[in-house]
């Protein structure tokens, strides 16, 4: 930049290469003689940059240390804080890709803050609007539309200062300060994505090159055939021509030369030239071949009886053979005569305009040689004086597409113009008149033959690749209506080139705001991502694309229309490491750039919301302009709820930035609903409650995902729950209800998430804050909720559950609120459901309350804990117990595990607290057993649960058996065996099968105490054990064991046992 040119400079890459390797680089001298020289220190640092030796060459610390810079990255402390907080606030709401930088460097964040900060403050301001203007104009016109139409302010770059949540607050504005946000390393500049999306315009298969000449779906040509026997020179094969020597070669062609040359004085004499000629036809599809005869003088040859043989005959003949060779060539050499042969035929077709025939023979050969000009002068990148094709001939081409021409001139005239406006070339701009859009649209419109309506579209689609004028002159003469319905009822590649033109169009801005507005048009678009074709969804894709980066609020009729629907779909079959056939990895890009956008746009429409939110803040009366904003912004709220229900959108939008929004965003609804904000006059009743219930439903699709939200906890803990807690109390049950099964589900979530490696201290702020706010808020207001119609107990005690299960502080926090009586009352009221989701969360409650150690157990004994667990087991069990009740088996069998989870929590309880006042009564200690007393006397009616433990204990589940034993045991060890129905035939047999069954010393011993407890504790036991017959057989069974070592204790306790009854 310095000297206005690089340090190493060649035309050759060759030299170039070889000046870098091994020449040292002149040093630089300023491009103005005024300009001051060089310094010492700027020399030494390209010097050091400019090394050959990379162990030399200067590193990225010494660059940034290097005495060039002194103190260009020194900074004033105030204006250093200042462009910090610019550059943050531009970071956190612009999405820059400067930020990580920012926060790694300090030092290079404080100087590129000042350049962004700049960079952006600029940019929003038109102080000097010629600055903007170009500084030049290649495309005359064209170009200046362009540059108006795109620095027009559109609804994106009219709004975008005002995006941030935080630009607008007022002091009644419920919004909070935005933690440090994330930003996406994907983060793509409107800039960077139209330059993406304008290479996917057109691809290959748009541009696909077939042949003018001999082209069967134009017309079909008889085979060529030719006579060897009167050739009258050797009839050698492509093959021999190919490897002739020169001088063969030079014979061969005099022998052709001469035999042309000759008069044609008879009928046989015009036979054999036109034979010669058939032969030359044949030969002239090879491409070597037809490269050496173009180059010949037989080529001038040819041009001469074009023009002066008598025979039409021939004439045609020569006229295709020119053709063929200008088809299969694979170069033009400049001295070729081919601008003559252009000139001569266009002059014969204008001559004999009237005759179809004749053109139909001339216009392919016009064609080939135009086309081939024109690929040559691509090659060669700049346009040849020789090479200008004359003026006429364009004129002549023009008037065979014209209304009233023969279907097959119409056609070679439009895939003459198809071919050559592939090329970007000198001759491709000769067919950019304001009337070939409208002649080519009005031949595709009203030709019946689909060959001759996909070369005319495709003809349009290249010429619009010249000049996007062609497609807009048709939409002004015919009318968007009419090309939008022949789009919607085209054939596939019909369809791939309109949407081609579409993009073509919009691309350059020419009718943008009227077809960005067009909802048909978008309607019509998004019905063609149904089409089977790859292409035509990609390049819908991509349209769509371009409306909605200048029409945001057509994203939601997008999305209303399916849209995620559809990219989900797609994005299912080009998913990374499948084979990507090329169609495939085309809708691939253009997806992926949708998909970029409409992550990039959530934010924009989020703080949209938010700006108008805050506006109205705290007021009872919107203004117009305010009322107008809500009515723009707040219904574009189902577009956040279609990109978190979709399963490619959610990983990507989720992010740090959007729960801080989203809770602002319930801040303001929690104000509304309140009454403190009105926004019911602004954007009506229905519309209000729409926004809200959609807002909800938003973050109701999140939860289902826990690991999104598993490194942002504290985030919504901070910002979502508060105004969820706050929505409890609303007066509209429907929110009230909503947010209480948010609440539940969410702290849930959040309890039961494991923290990472390096995270616990944040996870224990993240536990306390959410403690205060249940405890400080949500807890005084439970005996309301409680009492509460279904469902609103169920998720009001699923909350506790999660609760008291993560934190043994919160179950005190239970009893100290007075809850118990409560909950005991909503057992109450819901007995009759017990498997309902409310009983389960009552059970699931009581289990977690009963397990936590700290626990005051005498208290729940005191508010009848024994009585309602009496009721929920005796219910729970029948049910399970029942061998006619299928239905609810597997929720019965969890509720039922659950009652023996608590059942045995109390018994252990109260068998501690009886053990620990015998073991005072026995060291003398003096201890009360009162407690003890008072205890079982409270939990004497667990005693009636034995007639159905033991029925349990059978159960195919062992863990159901293992407990039920286990409460078995400590219930007969503290009450004997008051229960009169524990040894009644159907449990003698209970007892007798298990005992048999089971083959585990440990689960014989102990249902051996249990029976010895029982018949030692009641007389009555004791006789019913003597009329059990099967019983004493099993203890028969197990008592012959005692010479076992392994199962003596069982074989004492049978014995025992048998002799008790008299055996």
């Amino acid at each position: 930049m310095f000297s206005g040119k690089p340090p190493f400079f060649s035309e050759c890459v060759s030299e170039l290469i070889e000046k870098i390797c091994y020449e040292d680089p002149l040093p630089p001298i300023p491009k103005d003689s005024s300009c001051p020289k060089a310094s010492s220190d700027f020399i030494n640092l390209l010097d050091g940059l400019l090394q050959k030796d990379p162990q030399k060459r200067l590193t990225w610390a010494d660059l940034l240390q290097h005495s060039f810079w002194k103190d260009a990255f020194a900074r004033n402390d105030q204006d250093s804080s200042t462009e910090d907080s610019n550059v943050s606030r531009n970071m956190e709401y612009s999405g820059s890709q400067d930020a990580t930088e920012l926060l790694k460097s300090p030092q290079g964040g404080q100087a590129k803050g000042e350049k962004s900060g700049q960079r952006l403050s600029h940019s929003f301001r038109l102080e000097n609007p010629s600055d903007l203007r170009p500084k030049s104009t290649l495309g005359g016109q064209l170009n200046e539309s362009m540059f108006l139409l795109s620095s027009r302010p559109t609804p994106r770059t009219s709004t975008a200062v005002a995006l941030s949540p935080g630009d607008a607050v007022t002091q009644s504005s419920p919004q909070k300060t935005s933690p440090l946000t994330k930003i996406a390393s994907g983060h793509m500049s409107q800039q960077d994505l139209e330059s993406r999306m304008r290479e996917l315009i057109y691809t290959d298969s748009d541009l696909v090159i077939t042949p003018i000449i001999d082209n069967p779906k134009i017309m079909k040509q008889p085979p060529i055939k030719y006579d060897p026997k009167i050739l009258h020179l050797p009839a050698h094969s492509v093959d021999k021509l190919v490897f002739l020597e020169d001088q063969d070669w030079n014979d061969f062609l005099q022998q052709v030369c001469s035999q042309i040359d000759s008069t044609e004085k008879s009928t046989g004499a015009s036979r054999a030239k036109l034979n010669l000629l058939c032969y030359l036809c044949v030969v002239a599809g090879h491409r070597e071949v037809a490269t050496r005869l173009l180059h010949s003088p037989l080529f001038q040859l040819l041009i001469q009886h074009l023009r002066i043989a008598p025979n039409w005959d021939i004439r045609a003949k020569i006229a295709r053979m020119i053709g063929l060779l200008a088809s299969h060539t694979s170069e033009l050499q400049e001295n070729a005569p081919v601008i003559e042969a252009i000139t001569l035929l266009t002059e014969l077709i204008r001559e004999n305009f009237r005759n179809s025939k004749l053109k139909q023979c001339l216009l392919p050969t016009l064609g080939e040689l135009i086309y081939l000009i024109a690929t040559e002068e691509e090659k060669k990148k700049h346009p040849r004086e020789c090479w200008a094709v004359p003026l006429a001939a364009y004129t002549v081409l023009m008037r065979c597409l014209r209304e009233g021409e023969e279907r097959v001139v119409n056609h070679m005239a439009a895939k003459i113009i198809e071919n050559v406006c592939t090329t970007f070339s000198a001759q491709a701009q000769g067919f950019i008149t304001g009337e070939i859009g409208p002649v080519l649209w009005y031949l595709f419109k009203h030709s019946t033959v689909d060959s001759l309506r996909i070369t005319a579209i495709s003809a349009l689609c290249r010429i619009t690749r010249h000049s996007p004028t062609a497609f807009q002159n048709v939409i002004e003469k015919v009318g968007l209506t009419s090309v939008i319905n022949s789009l919607a009822s085209a054939i596939c590649k019909v369809q791939q080139y309109m949407l081609t033109l579409f993009s073509a169009m919009l691309s350059c801005g020419i009718h943008l705001q009227r077809l960005i507005q067009e909802k048909d048009f978008v309607s019509t678009i998004i019905r063609l991502l149904d089409s089977p074709s790859t292409s035509i969804r990609a390049k819908a894709f991509l349209v769509l694309l371009y409306i909605l980066i200048h029409n945001h609020e057509m994203l939601l009729l997008s999305c209303q229309a399916r849209l995620v629907m559809y990219i989900e779909r797609d994005s299912r079959k080009t998913t990374p490491g499948k084979e990507q056939q090329s169609g495939n990895e085309y809708l691939s890009r253009c997806l992926d750039l949708l998909i970029r956008h409409m992550v990039q746009e959530l934010p924009r429409i989020l703080g949209d919301i938010l700006n108008a939110l805050a506006n109205v803040s705290g007021r009872k009366h919107p203004s117009t302009v305010q009322a107008k904003q809500l009515k723009m912004c707040l219904p574009l709220m189902p577009v956040v709820l279609h990109l978190v229900t979709s399963q490619v959108f959610r990983p990507q939008v989720v992010t740090e930035e959007f729960l801080f929004s989203y809770g602002t965003i319930l801040s303001h609804i929690k104000s509304i609903d309140s009454g403190e904000t009105n926004i019911d006059g602004a954007v009506g009743l229905m519309a209000s409650e729409e926004f809200i219930k959609i807002t909800l439903s938003a973050f109701e699709a999140v939860i289902q995902y826990p690991i999104l939200l598993k490194d942002y906890c504290s985030t919504v803990v901070d910002y979502i729950l508060p105004p969820l807690v706050s929505l409890v109390q609303s007066q509209n049950v429907e929110w009230r209800l909503f947010s209480l099964r948010l609440l539940s589900e969410t702290t849930s979530l959040l309890v039961n998430q494991e923290p990472d490696d390096g995270k616990e201290m944040v996870n224990v702020d993240s536990d306390n804050n959410l403690l205060a706010l249940i405890r400080d808020v949500l807890l005084p207001q439970y005996e309301h909720i409680l009492m509460q119609p279904d469902p609103v107990p169920a998720y009001a005690l699923k909350l506790l559950v999660a609760m008291t299960e993560h934190n043994p502080t919160f179950t005190r926090l239970v009893e100290d609120s007075k809850l118990i009586p409560r909950i005991f009352e909503v057992i109450l009221e819901h007995q009759e459901n017990i498997l309902g989701n409310t009983m389960q969360s009552v059970v699931a409650l009581l289990n977690n309350l009963v397990a936590c150690k700290d626990s005051n157990m005498k208290l729940l004994y005191e508010q009848g804990l024994v009585r309602h667990v009496c009721s929920l087991f005796t219910e729970t069990a029948t049910l399970c117990l029942d061998a006619d009740n299928e239905s609810n088996n597997d929720t019965a069998a969890a509720l039922l595990f659950s009652l023996l989870d608590i059942l045995h929590g109390m018994l252990t309880y109260t068998s501690g607290v009886v053990r620990l006042a015998l073991q005072a009564q026995k060291s003398g200690s003096g201890g009360s057993t009162q407690a003890a007393e008072d205890l079982l006397l409270l939990g004497k009616p667990l005693i009636d649960l034995v007639s159905l433990l033991i029925p349990l204990l059978p159960n195919e589940d062992p863990e159901i058996f293992e407990v039920s034993s286990k409460c078995l045991s400590i219930l007969v060890q503290l009450y004997g065996g008051e229960n009169p129905e524990s040894l009644s035939p159907e449990n003698a047999e209970t007892f007798a099968d298990l005992l048999t069954s089971k083959e585990d010393p440990k689960d014989q011993k102990l249902l051996l105490r249990i029976l010895r407890r029982m018949i030692t504790s009641n007389e009555k036991h004791l006789e019913s054990l003597k009329s059990a017959g099967n019983l004493l057989r099993a203890l028969e069974g197990l008592a012959p064991a005692g010479g076992s070592s392994a199962n003596s204790s069982v074989a004492s306790l049978a014995l025992e046992i048998l002799q008790a009854a008299g055996h």
